[in-house]
């Protein structure tokens, strides 16, 4: 379970370094371009980690169901990214966009596994997405 904790919040600080740094650049770059830009590094560095494991024996099996989904993932992560480069370079402060934009990401996806994947809810969850939807306004303001 430590592992799990210690990749989760890994994953939550590139997100949110992910953000920053689209922040940084969308002042001086058309939103698409950053968009191209960024997807072209992180498909290079996703096949130089795909290849070394590949190296070290790793071998890779999928599905076409999954293939198709992680398309769909793809395509809506590419237009997460122009939106994103376009929000920001309109001047949103990343104190107030990045909780916004992760805290949309949050109620989505909570959203999504509960009414397609039939996944069980608590009370308690459903509290804390109140309390993350009280935070966004609160962020908003």
């Amino acid at each position: 379970m430590k592992d799990i904790v210690f990749a989760m919040l890994v994953v939550g600080g590139l997100y949110g370094s992910y953000n920053f740094f689209i922040k940084m650049a969308s002042g001086g770059i058309h939103q698409i371009l950053g968009a191209v830009i960024l997807q072209v590094v992180a498909a290079i560095v996703g096949g130089a980690i795909l290849i070394m494991l590949r190296l070290n024996g790793q071998t890779f099996t999928a599905t076409t169901s999954s293939v198709l989904w992680a398309v769909i993932a793809g395509i809506a992560v590419g237009l997460a990214e122009i939106a994103s480069f376009y929000v920001f370079s309109r001047g949103l402060n990343s104190t107030i966009g990045i909780p916004l934009i992760i805290g949309g990401t949050v109620i989505v996806g909570f959203l999504l596994g509960w009414i397609f994947l039939k996944e069980p809810i608590s009370l308690t969850q459903i509290g804390g997405l109140g309390l993350l939807l009280a935070g966004i306004w609160l962020v908003s303001k």
